[in-house]
């Protein structure tokens, strides 16, 4: 007896949350997915650049280049490490307001677009499965990348990263939930 009205409580709690996330309102992602995204790009340009940079070096000092050119590389590599990081530190804060998520009791919808922008409607009876995962630097943050898996071939899942780790769950939740709930 006391065993189903914990589950019928825990049913009623869960539709509660679920009335909230399916509000129908056009929401921002948190703002930490600025932070996440410039520390994100910031690693990759390290990545990337330090290969570079390093290969520079190498030709510097084993390659008979003439006058100019080791110079030349050293600058115009300085030149590209530095526009990529003005990019990585400057295009997430540009493209966050961007960046919205509906959920409302027909399924999910997600804007998103600076220059070709594109509205993405995940049907709730479309859903398969959803999946929440966090990166190490996502869960610093509290936040995580709700991904849906629809049935189809052609762009067949869907991910939005930039949630909030609760606030992916209980969309997660919400777009997964069938006659589990219906009968307690």
């Amino acid at each position: 007896m006391v065993a189903g009205f914990e589950a019928r409580e825990f049913a009623d709690h869960t539709r509660a949350h679920q009335v909230k996330i399916a509000d129908g309102v056009e929401y921002l992602l948190d703002p930490a997915t600025v932070t996440v995204a410039r520390l994100t790009a910031l690693i990759w340009v390290g990545a990337i650049a330090a290969p570079l940079w390093f290969a520079a070096l190498m030709i510097a000092i084993f390659a008979s280049l003439p006058p100019l050119a080791t110079p030349s590389i050293f600058a115009v590599l300085a030149a590209v490490t530095a526009f990529w990081t003005f990019w990585a530190t400057w295009w997430p804060k540009v493209r966050y307001p961007y960046i919205r998520y509906r959920t409302d009791e027909n399924g999910f919808t997600i804007r998103r677009g600076v220059l070709w922008r594109g509205v993405t409607s995940i049907p709730k009876a479309r859903v398969q499965h959803t999946d929440v995962v966090q990166g190490p630097i996502q869960r610093r943050y509290g936040l995580g990348t709700l991904v849906i898996h629809t049935a189809g071939t052609q762009d067949a899942s869907v991910s939005l990263s930039g949630l909030s780790y609760d606030t992916a769950l209980l969309i997660r939740d919400f777009l997964v939930e069938g006659d589990q709930h219906d009968g307690v």
